[in-house]
């Protein structure tokens, strides 16, 4: 039990480890020129996924248990206040919104809040969408959104580091009706999603996925992974970062059975919820390319992420052509005091990062 848990309890930060983060912390933030990172809300536990309702109110995901609201009525870019929408779950990370619901994932089901504006301090009863998905907690926690097709997609983790799952639904991203019926599998071979957008230009899926632990401090690469189709597998666990075979599990394999990454990242960076970049606030040459946050390593000698990159794409939109750092700052040495997590864009055409360990969100806007 120890040794399961331990890559869990190394994810959080210990007491007393990391400076105390506050607002002077955003001057070791390095962006670009003419980039601008501030605060949009502060105190917010454990900040994870991100949603963005109809009336501007960001909703935010944890670990915990709580779900938050982050409204914004005068639009100065900032929260107005930060709202408890919902406590008492099982670790809500992933958060939705679709005709004016909330839709709210946590590890063995999806709620939905109905007419959520009208009830952020109601303490909404929810309603159950779907309860059949695995109960596991090792990568349990889900990113949820919804695609162009109208359907949500819910990644399952698999329940290991490594392993040959004992059912077909881990290691996958699926997806199902808003009503919660009609699940289906359209990836397989995913270790542990836990975000993914789709390109403005095809509509195609894009995801991060997080390589395998314990095979050294350089391999193997993390991943951001491009479904050209339903129903393609990805390699886990036999074959990581698309060359690399697992020493257990891919004797017989060969690489090019499975499909490759459409770009290997760092080792162990944890990158997480991606998005595209569709505002029209950034300059021309960011626009429909892909922001990453990185997590960051928790296991590696020397820590590598916690920082933003971005992965620039060809004039077709399907091959990634580079991968460069966008905003770092939040790991100092070898001590962070930040972990981005999740992307928004605003209707401004700002973009929002949660912070899980600074627990807050960021906005990052820019004036030229």
């Amino acid at each position: 039990m120890i040794r399961r848990l331990l890559p869990l309890l190394l994810l959080l930060p210990l007491a007393g480890a990391n400076p105390v983060a506050g607002p002077d912390n955003l001057g070791s933030i390095k962006l670009p020129a003419g980039f601008r990172i501030s605060y949009f809300a502060q105190n917010v536990g454990g900040a994870r996924s991100l949603a963005l309702g109809a009336d501007g109110t960001v909703y935010v995901g944890t670990r915990g248990n709580k779900v938050y609201a982050l409204p914004d009525r005068n639009r100065d870019g900032r929260a107005d206040e930060v709202v408890t929408v919902a406590a008492n779950l099982n670790e809500p990370n992933g958060v939705a919104v679709r005709n004016g619901a909330l839709y709210v994932a946590e590890i063995s089901r999806i709620l939905r809040y109905d007419n959520i504006a009208a009830r952020l301090k109601q303490n909404p009863r929810p309603v159950v969408v779907y309860d059949q998905l695995p109960d596991r907690e090792h990568h349990g926690w889900k990113y949820i959104n919804f695609g162009p097709d109208g359907k949500l997609y819910i990644p399952v983790g698999a329940p290991c580091n490594v392993c040959l799952p004992e059912q077909r639904i881990f290691a996958t991203i699926n997806r199902l009706n808003p009503d919660g019926t009609g699940l289906e599998t359209v990836a397989y071979g995913v270790r542990n999603s836990v975000g993914f957008d789709w390109s403005p230009v095809d509509k195609t899926l894009w995801f991060t996925d997080n390589g395998r632990d314990m095979l050294g401090n350089d391999k193997p690469a993390c991943e951001l992974n491009r479904l050209a189709a339903p129903g393609q597998h990805f390699g886990f666990p036999y074959v990581h970062q698309g060359d690399i075979l697992d020493p257990q599990f891919g004797r017989g394999k060969s690489p090019s059975a499975f499909v490759p990454p459409a770009r290997k990242l760092g080792p162990h960076v944890a990158p997480l919820g991606m998005k595209f970049y569709t505002g029209r606030m950034f300059p021309a040459p960011y626009r429909n390319q892909i922001f990453i946050p990185e997590h960051g390593s928790w296991n590696r000698a020397s820590k590598i992420g916690y920082r933003i990159t971005l992965v620039r794409l060809d004039a077709t939109g399907k091959q990634a052509i580079s991968y460069e750092t966008f905003a770092s700052g939040w790991l100092q040495g070898e001590r962070s005091w930040g972990r981005p997590v999740a992307l928004l864009v605003m209707p401004d055409g700002s973009l929002l990062v949660s912070d899980d360990q600074n627990n807050c969100v960021y906005r990052i806007s820019y004036a030229g």
